[in-house]
């Protein structure tokens, strides 16, 4: 018996990775701007951005994804009314011509793009050594110690992503997905309850919050709570409050408004040693390097 082979249409192929960013940036930063023959992605993880592409200004929020064409000359600027953000920028050669769909576009993703892009970058740092901070090296290098297919995942889950943005939105839902309608609507529930208490978290940063706070608060038992956590965040509850302190103390850094005992106590901190201890255990610097290495950041021009 003879069997046909088909072969599969493929409508995305990343050939070729030129460089992979993760930038933190304070107020004031400015890229004077630059163009190149490839492809290049910039996603908002935090804060803002103003961006040029061409002859065309985009202010870009958290959650908000760019692409530049080839040839195009675009800039970066971070304005002093910005929130400092946090960009990932991947740059990489596409020859496919479904990448048209892409031009002069501003994508905001949902989640399912995030996760994707999460596990990009994730894969990214597995992949390559660092530094990935660094807006003045570009060539990749390998991590001898990476993964079985690393750089094969993230070609795969960034042509997937691309495919996602496409058809986001366009989907038929089958018979087959309307039976799961019940889980999913229960796992938007579950995001829903999370992101509440996230906010919640948000707006008690500069204080103290327990379990037994929380739990009141949102009329949820600390095993639920916990629960919710895990399954959404994969991390604890008052691990997660403890990242966030630690995140917004990085902005005001950042914003160079406060010394670092002031820091500690705008986010209810007893001390600047309590402070100090849990900042280097979470970004593995203290908080004087930390601000050593915004600063320079700050000023690198491209």
């Amino acid at each position: 018996m003879k069997f046909k082979r088909t072969l599969l249409q493929q409508y995305f192929s990343i050939t070729k990775l030129i460089s992979f960013h993760y930038f933190e940036y304070a107020r004031g930063f400015i890229f004077e701007g630059e163009q190149h023959d490839f492809w290049e992605l910039l996603y908002v993880d935090k804060g803002e951005v103003e961006v040029q592409a061409d002859d065309t200004t985009h202010t870009l929020k958290q959650g908000d994804i760019i692409f530049h064409k080839p040839d195009e000359f675009h800039t970066v600027c971070v304005k002093q009314q910005h929130k400092p953000p946090n960009l990932i920028v991947i740059s990489f050669e596409c020859q496919s011509s479904a990448m048209a769909k892409f031009e002069d576009q501003v994508f905001r993703l949902g989640d399912r793009e995030r996760n994707l892009l999460s596990m990009i970058v994730q894969e990214g740092f597995r992949a390559f050594q660092p530094p990935f901070d660094s807006p003045s090296i570009h060539a990749l290098k390998r991590n001898q110690a990476a993964p079985f297919a690393s750089e094969q995942l993230i070609q795969s889950y960034l042509e997937i992503l691309f495919i996602t943005l496409i058809r986001s939105g366009q989907e038929l839902m089958t018979s087959k997905e309307a039976s799961k309608l019940s889980s999913l609507h229960k796992e938007a529930a579950e995001q829903k309850n999370v992101q509440q208490i996230l906010d919640y978290m948000n707006a008690h940063v500069s204080g103290s919050l327990s379990l037994d706070d929380l739990c009141s608060a949102f009329h949820l038992g600390k095993t639920r709570l916990k629960a919710l956590f895990q399954s959404q965040l994969g991390t604890g509850v008052l691990e997660h409050f403890k990242t966030l302190k630690i995140e917004q103390a990085k902005i005001l850094i950042r914003e160079q408004q406060y010394n670092f005992t002031e820091v500690a106590s705008l986010l209810g901190y007893g001390s600047i040693h309590y402070f100090s201890r849990d900042f280097k255990k979470s970004t593995g610097m203290s908080p004087s390097d930390y601000a050593k290495s915004v600063i320079a950041r700050s000023v690198t021009r491209l």
